[in-house]
């Protein structure tokens, strides 16, 4: 098996020396950094970096032209839109991290990307009640039972739900003091949870930052699969951050962030319209409904 030559291959000895010389004195940089795991991170960082600058044979203009997009991240970057959270989970790096943070145990369930939409004061609903809070979208009934890996449900699980409407938007993009389509609640002594929201839809990240540029000059999409966010944490049991996504979306693989997992895709059940629904609600319009069972791995596996 043969591999193309790369720029760096041209690169005399000469300049191989003294490129690598510099790459040795930052690394010696960190000699006495105080603290192993940051000293670590740092020269690992340093050999990446330069790693990867002498093998593109990175121009000072591409250089620079890096440092204006990062500069235009934090400048556009709020209280309510995080463009380097965007960066991240553009480049895969967000989904790889729960990866190495979220090691397969059991049939715990998996865990995927957290997005840049979470919010700390959701509204708490009681079991059966409706999350959307007036948000636009097909109603959707959403239940199941939250267990450990032995099957022991467990009660009083703490379950955060949030979701973009059908317009695509999600409350904090609309109104940054408004809370609808999010919510928490609890499980009941069985383990059990149930509640309303909406049944998601396709929508793209905000692409009208460095990201998006970064993705239209590369010929990607900035659409996210539909899909609904779970955040699940009980006493002795590793939180779980995850979503659902419905069978037969049409973006599916091709989400801009990766967060899709074969084992995350659910059937959302189409209901014609007068339908009776599981709580006795009446809605004349047609609806949803999905089961997510959820498992837990213990703290610290």
């Amino acid at each position: 098996m043969t591999t193309e030559p790369t720029a760096a291959d041209a690169v005399g000895p000469e300049q191989e020396a003294v490129e690598t010389a510099l790459v040795e004195t930052v690394v010696a940089s960190f000699d006495h950094c105080p603290d192993p795991r940051l000293k670590e991170i740092m020269v690992s960082l340093t050999r990446h970096l330069h790693a990867f600058i002498r093998n593109v044979r990175l121009t000072e203009q591409e250089w620079a032209a890096g440092i204006d997009f990062l500069t235009e991240a934090g400048h556009i970057t709020d209280d309510v839109r995080q463009e380097f959270i965007l960066l991240s989970d553009t480049l895969g790096a967000s989904m790889q991290t729960v990866n190495v943070n979220n090691v397969a145990y059991a049939d715990a369930t998996e865990a995927t990307v957290f997005g840049p939409f979470f919010v700390e004061d959701s509204p708490r609903v009681e079991l059966g009640g409706d999350v959307s809070f007036g948000a636009p979208g097909e109603p959707c009934w959403v239940e199941g039972q939250v267990t450990d890996t032995a099957g022991k449900p467990l009660a009083g699980a703490r379950i955060e739900v949030w979701e973009a409407d059908e317009d695509g938007l999600y409350d904090v993009q609309r109104d940054a003091g408004r809370r609808a389509a999010r919510g928490h609640l609890f499980s009941d002594e069985n383990g059990e949870y149930r509640f309303w929201g909406l049944t998601p839809t396709p929508y793209p990240i905000p692409d009208d930052g460095p990201v998006g540029k970064m993705l239209a000059a590369v010929g990607r999409s900035p659409l996210r699969t539909s899909h609904l966010h779970f955040m699940v944490s009980h006493p002795g049991a590793r939180t779980l951050v995850t979503h659902i996504f419905p069978e037969g979306d049409p973006i599916m693989w091709k989400d801009s962030v990766f967060g899709v997992k074969e084992s995350l895709i659910k059937r959302f059940e189409h209901q014609p319209a007068g339908t009776p629904t599981p709580d006795g609600r009446q809605l004349k319009t047609a609806w949803r409904r999905v089961r997510f069972d959820i498992v837990l791995a213990p703290a610290g596996a």
